[in-house]
């Protein structure tokens, strides 16, 4: 029995497309990375400077998306669902390099990145995995809105609910136990917005390439893609997607238990920044011992790629 170690990818792994906000075309090239160096990010398009690490210090814009900035001025936006991907996938250490500002969008949600990643293979060190426990309940909130995390034993648990006016979206809840249940809903759900919020976005200089192939857009009592959703809680399954990428630019995966109304990528690093202002919150723990309960990596995937 090995200890549960840290992985990288085994193969480069590229992908191209048009990102979400700026509309540019963009080249993505995932690198295996040794052991301990956590994910990268490397500006190519940049000389020198280049290197941007999703931490949640680093993170500088929350509209819409996760942008990270290292202390130059270079970016790297909209990480959120590559960062679900390595999270989901187990892999602790990677090279991710990009050629302008924005990771493409692809289908709107994580399901290419995943699929990529597992036919490239990872690759497993003899180094053990760290991991972040939660010691005391820590909350942030902003009138109706919330988002908290409490200890939990070996799991990390999402219960997330949304409210909508719009009567398709509605509000819906959904809890997961990361850890251990099958997240392909999750990871298959795409991003949405309202038909009547799109002007406005566009206004603000950001969706310069959304379409109906990456954001599922509903407008009054309609969903305006002609295949529908991909499954019955696709709205709130992709905040729980952002959740778990967000979550990771603790640098860690995390064992605790959260609880969000209505929250999204600004209120998860509001709780972040929170959680790591005091000590007596967390614990960083170096996994060494065998026969642990779960694998800290979601099972279906460890099946598909053993």
């Amino acid at each position: 029995m090995s200890y549960l170690t840290q992985k990288t990818i085994k193969n480069n792994v590229s992908f191209n497309g048009i990102s979400l906000h700026s509309g540019l075309d963009v080249n993505v090239n995932i690198k295996p990375a040794l052991p301990n160096q956590g994910i990268v990010f490397k500006r190519i398009d940049l000389k020198s400077n280049n290197l941007v690490y999703p931490n949640f210090m680093n993170v500088t814009n929350t509209s819409l998306n996760t942008t990270i900035e290292n202390e130059y001025g270079a970016k790297v936006s909209t990480i959120e669902h590559l960062m679900c991907a390595l999270f989901g996938l187990g892999i602790d250490n990677a090279l991710i390099e990009i050629d302008n500002e924005e990771v493409p969008i692809l289908d709107g949600s994580a399901k290419i990145f995943i699929e990529k990643i597992i036919s490239a293979g990872i690759e497993t060190s003899n180094f053990p995995i760290k991991i972040i426990k939660i010691k005391k309940e820590v909350g942030y909130s902003e009138g109706n809105r919330y988002i908290n995390i409490k200890p939990s034993t070996l799991s990390l648990d999402i219960d997330f609910e949304l409210k909508y006016k719009n009567s398709i979206i509605g509000n819906q809840r959904n809890i997961f136990k990361v850890y251990e249940d099958d997240l392909t809903d999750v990871y298959n759900s795409r991003t949405f917005c309202l038909f009547e919020d799109i002007e406005l976005i566009k206004k603000n200089g950001l969706a310069k390439g959304g379409s109906l192939d990456n954001a599922v857009v509903v407008k009054n009592t309609e969903i305006l893609n002609p295949e529908g959703l991909r499954n019955k809680k696709e709205f709130v399954n992709h905040k729980i997607l952002d959740c778990i990428g967000d979550l990771y630019t603790a640098g860690y995966r995390i064992i605790g238990s959260v609880k969000c109304s209505q929250g999204g990528h600004y209120m998860t690093n509001k709780l972040l920044r929170k959680v790591f202002q005091s000590e007596e919150n967390f614990s960083i723990l170096e996994i060494k011992e065998k026969n642990l309960p779960y694998t800290l990596i979601n099972r279906k995937y460890l099946r598909s790629i053993a």
